[in-house]
């Protein structure tokens, strides 16, 4: 067992190699658990991050990487932890490799898993011509046919968000009826609703080619769809967190969770205030930074 460690960080995306960086700045002992699983892992280029918008993701991770090798408090195991448990004042981490961590303090950067709506052909689009976030994606669609699956309340709220930069946008309700108002709305907004039941998708020169389950097929350029999520490691669970409505863990400003000595960051948490997490790379950087910073200042009151 590594005893005797400031923390354990889990999670090898944005949010844990922020944490990693901040603690190694300064001098705090810290292994980062990086079991090479990541949200973003379908994304060809990450975006609306300066100095990053368009590189690829695994470029990026790799660059973090490079700047931890720096700090010798710093230590990367590519390896996946399999549970957490407090013990003794501090935490243990068991690893799927067998050994066992102990540290003071536990960061949790483990993210979320994605569901997508169950069509043909929606999976190999996801990341490319599928998206779930228009601040990271909706450009790269710009002048094109935008779809947006599904006739819930978002799309009023998306089609909103992506008029100035679609050249066109149809809501595809997949046989679901539209609410009056919200039709009156979208088509005040130019926006086309497309009511026949989706049977699938395929990549196609200009994005995509939806098929419906009768009448022609539609060509898109990009597709913007609702996932479902849901914890993407069992820790949360394992630990008794307090759990969000949105299935998050619940923190507080200095990302610290309902148990003492344990911070989470990135996508599987965000504050009570907010419907759900703001998925994006700096934002999850970001929430890593804060996550590192209280678990100094938290080791500095501890003594």
């Amino acid at each position: 067992m590594e005893n005797n460690l400031d923390a354990v960080v889990i999670g090898g995306g944005p949010a844990g190699l922020q944490a990693a960086l901040t603690l190694g700045r300064m001098h705090r002992s810290v292994v980062l658990l990086d079991s090479g699983a990541y949200r973003n892992a379908p994304v060809e280029h990450l975006h609306n991050f300066a100095t990053h918008d368009g590189r690829d993701p695994a470029e990026f991770r790799a660059l973090a990487r490079a700047d931890l090798a720096a700090y010798s408090t710093v230590s990367v195991r590519e390896v996946a932890a399999t549970s957490v448990a407090a013990a003794d004042g501090g935490f243990t981490v068991e690893l799927a490799d067998g050994s066992v961590l102990a540290g003071r303090r536990l960061v949790l950067a483990t993210g979320v898993r994605d569901t997508l709506p169950d069509k043909p052909g929606l999976t190999e689009l996801f990341g490319t011509v599928a998206a779930h976030c228009p601040f990271c994606h909706g450009h790269e669609y710009a002048g094109g046919h935008i779809a947006l699956l599904g006739a819930g309340p978002h799309a009023e709220r998306l089609a909103g968000m992506l008029g100035p930069i679609a050249g066109r946008l149809t809501v595809l309700t997949d046989g679901v009826p539209v609410e009056a108002a919200l039709a009156d709305t979208l088509s005040r907004a130019g926006v086309t609703v497309q009511t026949e039941p989706v049977t699938g998708f395929c990549r196609s020169a200009s994005g995509a080619t939806v098929s419906f389950t009768d009448g022609p097929t539609e060509e898109v350029a990009g597709l913007f769809v609702t996932t479902a999520f849901a914890q993407s490691a069992p820790f949360a669970e394992q630990l008794g967190l307090e759990l969000l409505p949105s299935g998050c863990v619940r923190v507080d400003e200095f990302q610290r969770t309902s148990l003492p000595g344990v911070y989470a960051a990135g996508d599987l948490a965000h504050l009570e205030a907010l419907p759900m997490p703001m998925s994006a790379v700096l934002t999850s950087a970001a929430a890593g930074l804060v996550a590192a910073s209280a678990v100094v200042q938290d080791l500095v009151l501890a003594g």
